[in-house]
């Protein structure tokens, strides 16, 4: 048995977002945690980087509808903590066709879950947002609790959170090996370590550490272009003028969505919910950067629908998407070895509700009681990941 100060009560390896949460929930609750993290922090490899994220309680799906609740008031408790701003209300703003379902039951929805919105007509549309040009007669749900969150300011706030809180966070230190066991023995480029419980949440390199635990998640790794636009007259898609965040559904396969102007002065943030496949070991590569067909939609998308704004990206950023089949998480233990618990697939929809998420590690990885129900998270939702795999 390994002497008691070697011995930590939960490893989390990943220290973006939702490792860092995780991390965060079990120093608070008085738990010996180790938080590893490949490279040296901050860094723009994952998907947690970045200024600003949107938070909204706007979902099709009721059970995130439900976490967000929550994820708002852990929010608020973070930047208390903190003593720093992380959030500005500036609303969400769907658009979509009248007869476009996903607006629809999105409605149905917010209304069940008494969250505050308006339905605007296409007329009340270019009364309040008279610099968007809608093309199809487009009408407007609005969530009023929408939003824009500081995401480097909250990943920063949230390490801190956790070291002063008495957690230890190692950056710069790639896990080579993971031995499963009554103690999880894990094994750095610097040193190894053990722990009662581990927790998984490295994003694209997920499947890279639970292959050799005999599992491979059905997780597809897309590099994604973030695109900011030129204001032609500078402040008219701003915080300032009231201009909220949007999501426009159903003009593409996959959404647009927008941020008011803020993080770079006098330019937007526009983006397809979307990208290419990508090995998030080389996402930084030239070839990595030549197919940008999801540029050309944004710029046509730009031109069609926002006269104010410059049709042609004038700063390209990349993040990186964790995709599932369906788009939700997967938060459950590994099947084999039930002091392993997993966080992956966020699909490019996950830093709001992260909160949430690892408070919900946090009970895995303890054996408690989820506070929510798993059953849209769990790994065996996908019927190809059989027994053969373990």
């Amino acid at each position: 048995m390994a002497a008691q100060k070697d011995l930590w009560d939960a490893i989390v390896i990943g220290a973006g977002i939702q490792g860092c949460f995780t991390a965060y929930h079990l120093a608070k609750h008085r738990k010996r945690v180790l938080l590893l993290e490949q490279f040296f922090l901050p860094h723009s490899r994952g998907s947690s980087h970045g200024q600003s994220r949107i938070i909204r309680k706007a979902y099709l799906e009721d059970f995130y509808t439900q976490m967000m609740h929550e994820c708002y008031q852990m929010w608020a408790q973070l930047e208390h903590e903190a003593g720093t701003q992380l959030h500005r209300q500036t609303g969400l703003l769907l658009l979509g066709t009248k007869e476009n379902q996903e607006l629809k039951t999105i409605q149905a929805n917010m209304s069940r879950q008494r969250v505050e919105h308006q339905c605007l007509s296409s007329e009340e549309l270019k009364q309040r947002f008279p610099n968007i040009r809608l093309t199809r007669g487009e009408v407007g749900l609005l969530d009023n609790s929408g939003g824009v969150l500081y995401a480097y300011k909250a990943l920063r706030a949230l390490q801190d959170a956790v070291r002063q809180l008495g957690g230890i966070v190692h950056d710069g230190e790639k896990v080579v090996e993971i031995n499963p066991g009554l103690l999880v023995k894990v094994k750095t480029t610097t040193r190894s370590y053990q722990a009662k419980s581990l927790v998984i949440t490295a994003g694209p390199w997920s499947n890279q550490l639970l292959r050799p635990l005999g599992i491979e998640l059905p997780l597809q790794t897309l590099r994604i272009n973030v695109c900011y636009w030129r204001e032609r007259v500078p402040g008219s898609y701003g915080v300032s003028q009231a201009f909220p965040c949007f999501l426009w559904l159903g003009l593409y396969p996959h959404h647009l969505y927008g941020l008011p102007a803020g993080e770079y002065p006098g330019l937007m943030k526009v983006s397809y919910h979307h990208g290419n496949h990508a090995d998030p070991e080389e996402r930084d590569c030239p070839t990595a950067r030549a197919d940008i067909r999801d540029v050309q939609i944004v710029s046509s998308f730009v031109r069609d629908h926002f006269p104010d704004l410059k049709p042609e990206p004038a700063v390209m950023e990349s993040c990186m998407y964790t995709n599932t089949p369906d788009e939700h998480f997967i938060l459950d233990r590994h099947p084999k070895y039930d002091n392993i618990v997993i966080g992956a697939g966020f699909s490019g929809h996950g830093f709001k509700l992260a909160p949430v998420v690892g408070k919900i590690l946090y009970e895995l990885s303890m054996k408690l009681t989820p506070s929510y129900d798993l059953a849209p998270f769990r790994i065996s939702r996908f019927p190809s990941l059989g027994k053969a795999h373990l």
